[in-house]
């Protein structure tokens, strides 16, 4: 795939900012939708092309209801063209809190005393990851604090001990990081562990308003954090998430940032970011701001939307940090991944410590509380395919190669058979009677779908097989 970056302001080059606020709030003050633009905008993105700035600019100022209910409509259509009706599903796995930032809106800050500060031992991760294989999880992202004790060759070693668990039936296939900006040499040491994606967020994207959240500590350095993808890249790390806190700043400068983020990781890398995120502040232990760019429900939808438009061939995570209904809302409109069964307390996973939570021994509050099976459940119910697919990580389907894949929109070609292997694999392994049914029941409500396609039979063959004993069969 060879991407065509619109050229801006601030030349993109690598390991150099980019982010000119002038220049993003020229292009919101400037943008005056019309229906016949905004109809345009829909169109293009549907045609699997992702959103300049002005493009972007015009849909978040759009408030006229009937146009708001189109861009709705059509992330929703983009998302089922381009998606599929999987939904991946992973868990936080939160290694140690321990931290030398000072962020205004984190429990784990520094300045925050309330904190229980732990961090896991090796005997305490492998339970952890024992029990989160009990309950049928396949996907991790681990996440760290700022901290010394937390080094490139601490992670990497956390990551090959998670590998390296296996409970009956139960494998972890992908680890993911959350976890500070590195440089280049530390890139280097987590990707020979063999991570998936290294996320990082930039939290928000306006200088001042960054330096505002960031009192003390090495997040403070804004131009060190906007630019560490740019150092993951530059040693092979191609997967890599952005995101932001939305809460800190105006919702729209938020929403375009994260489309120029995008524009300088094609430009410099010819690779888009793997996944966009988009956290709203909750509650948090020591809570340190003010509610002024607080994002409602409405616009909350409205942006999830968006972005889906914006960046056609992006994965899109939502977290347990939403309610249920929110969830189950927003997740039509552009959602391809969400977490299950989420404990934030270091340990919780193996102990049910967190059955009433401690916001002093969590980062924040999370307000999805459902466990991994009730959240199949829901997905199921609503004809979603619960997924724990990592065959496209695993068979060198990233970067650029997965641009291949997804910018045409061929991840459903793949995604939705591997969908249903691994959901298959649940249901023996881990699914009640009740859920073995009905899981079954979708399974061949899209096989039958799939009738026609070269790979409909192939698929049906290897569900037979998971059924009678094989494991990890994927395309």
């Amino acid at each position: 795939m060879k991407f065509k970056p619109e050229v801006y302001n601030i030349p993109d080059e690598r390991m150099k900012p980019f982010i000119d606020p002038e220049e993003i709030w020229g292009y919101i003050n400037n943008a005056k939708p019309t229906k016949e633009r905004v109809r345009e905008i829909i169109a293009k993105s549907l045609d699997k092309h992702r959103l300049n700035l002005e493009e972007t600019a015009m849909l978040v100022n759009t408030t006229d209801p009937e146009l708001v209910e189109e861009i709705l409509q059509g992330a929703r259509t983009l998302k089922e063209k381009v998606y599929g009706n999987r939904i991946v599903l992973f868990a936080p796995l939160y290694i140690g809190n321990k931290c030398t930032n000072n962020c205004k809106y984190c429990g784990f800050r520094v300045s925050n005393k309330e904190a229980i500060r732990k961090t896991l031992g090796d005997d305490e991760i492998v339970k952890e990851v024992e029990a989160l294989e009990e309950n049928g999880q396949k996907r991790l992202i681990l996440v760290y604090g700022e901290h010394p004790n937390y080094s490139p060759e601490y992670i990497a070693h956390t990551v090959r001990l998670v590998y390296g668990v296996k409970k009956n039936h139960g494998e972890i296939r992908r680890v993911n990081i959350n976890a500070a900006p590195l440089d280049i040499e530390g890139f280097k040491i987590v990707k020979d562990a063999g991570i998936g994606t290294y996320q990082i967020f930039q939290e928000t994207y306006h200088p001042e308003a960054y330096a505002n959240y960031h009192p003390s500590g090495k997040k403070r350095d804004y131009e060190w954090r906007v630019t560490s993808l740019d150092r993951a890249q530059e040693v092979g790390l191609d997967d890599v998430g952005l995101g932001a806190l939305f809460g800190l700043y105006d919702w729209r400068f938020e929403v375009l940032s994260l489309v120029r983020h995008t524009n300088h990781l094609e430009a410099c890398y010819n690779v888009g970011p793997h996944t966009i995120s988009f956290p709203r502040i909750k509650s948090a232990s020591g809570l340190d701001i003010t509610e002024e760019h607080f994002v409602s429900d409405e616009d909350f939808v409205k942006l999830v939307a968006i972005l889906r438009l914006a960046v056609p061939y992006t994965g899109m995570i939502l977290t347990a940090r939403e309610p249920a209904e929110v969830r189950q809302k927003v997740i039509q409109f552009g959602v391809s991944q969400i977490d299950g069964g989420t404990k934030l307390e270091l340990g919780s996973y193996s102990n049910s410590l967190n059955n009433q939570q401690n916001l002093n021994r969590e980062q924040f509050k999370i307000n999805d509380d459902r466990s991994l099976s009730e959240i199949i459940d829901d997905l199921i119910a609503n004809d979603y395919i619960p997924s724990f697919c990592t065959a496209c990580y695993r068979l060198g389907r990233t970067g650029e190669h997965f641009m291949e894949f997804s910018v045409p929109g061929f991840i459903k070609r793949y995604c939705t058979p591997n969908a249903m292997l691994t959901l298959t694999e649940y249901l023996v392994d881990y699914g009640t009677p009740e859920q073995k049914e009905k899981g079954f029941k979708l399974i061949e409500k899209n096989l039958y779908q799939l009738n026609g396609h070269q790979n409909a039979e192939e698929v049906r063959k290897r569900i037979d097989k998971i059924i009678a004993g094989e494991r990890d069969l994927y395309f």
